[in-house]
């Protein structure tokens, strides 16, 4: 990626809409692939009770929109203001209860596992059916949009363009040879958890724009001092490839 085009990717506005302020990306082509749409929200002529308590608006009683899920609350079920990065807002905003919830639970992915992938960590990368690796470190771009892998060679993929992420695990009760964690993020299965299993590594299939067909890679963890920021890293990525199937249905 050159330099401007780099520039571009990581330019950012700030817009008001109803819900409140928002950092957003300059070109709506370099959003992040965790972003959510704001939703629609609610006519208040469609809405004249508490969509969750049934209590009826009046006077007294007043409507309030969640900014997540766009639906129509009295303040005791949407009092809460929550953070809500996947939307870019600069501020919490007004949620109702099950989306605060949800919300919450993502602040843990922001806050922890996003920084993890976009520190990078070190890895031995074997390109399609090559019996030749190559050490290289991967890492998240600073606008969430590539996985860049950098070594003697440089390449860039899209998140967009991953369609499986498959997590190499080891560690299970003896008797039990080592599986994998398996998870689509364009598919519909959902990704399955490996209990006290250890992320040794990781394949992943994506397509090339111009190309027929998926390319796949493979990321394994070396030996060394590396070994534990690369455990890390891998399990901030299958936290990201949850988070992204589990955004299909919001």
């Amino acid at each position: 990626m050159s330099s401007e085009v780099a520039a571009r990717s990581d330019a950012k506005k700030l817009v008001r809409s109803p819900s409140g302020l928002r950092m957003v990306p300059e070109h709506r082509a370099f959003g992040s692939p965790f972003g959510l749409e704001e939703p629609q929200w609610v006519p208040d002529k469609e809405c004249p009770r508490c969509m969750q308590c049934d209590t009826k608006f009046d006077f007294l009683t007043r409507k309030h929109h969640c900014r997540r899920c766009g639906k129509c609350f009295c303040d005791k079920c949407c009092s809460q203001k929550v953070a809500l990065p996947r939307m870019c807002f600069v501020d919490p905003v007004r949620q109702c209860g099950p989306c605060a919830l949800v919300s919450h639970k993502e602040a843990e992915f922001y806050d922890k596992q996003l920084r993890v992938l976009l520190g990078g960590a070190t890895f031995l990368v074997t390109f399609g059916n090559s019996e030749k690796s190559e050490t290289m470190v991967c890492r998240l771009s600073s606008n969430q949009r590539y996985l860049i892998l950098d070594g003697d060679s440089r390449h860039e993929i899209d998140f967009t363009h991953i369609s499986t992420v498959q997590i190499l695990t080891e560690g299970f009760p003896p008797g039990e040879k080592d599986i994998h964690t398996y998870t689509r993020l364009l598919g519909s299965q959902p990704a399955s958890e490996g209990g006290n299993a250890r992320a040794t590594g990781m394949s992943l299939q994506y397509t090339v724009p111009g190309a027929e067909g998926v390319t796949q890679l493979k990321l394994t963890a070396g030996a060394d001092a590396s070994r534990r920021q690369a455990t890390a890293w891998l399990v901030a990525m299958h936290k990201a490839a949850k988070l992204l199937h589990e955004s299909r249905d919001q």
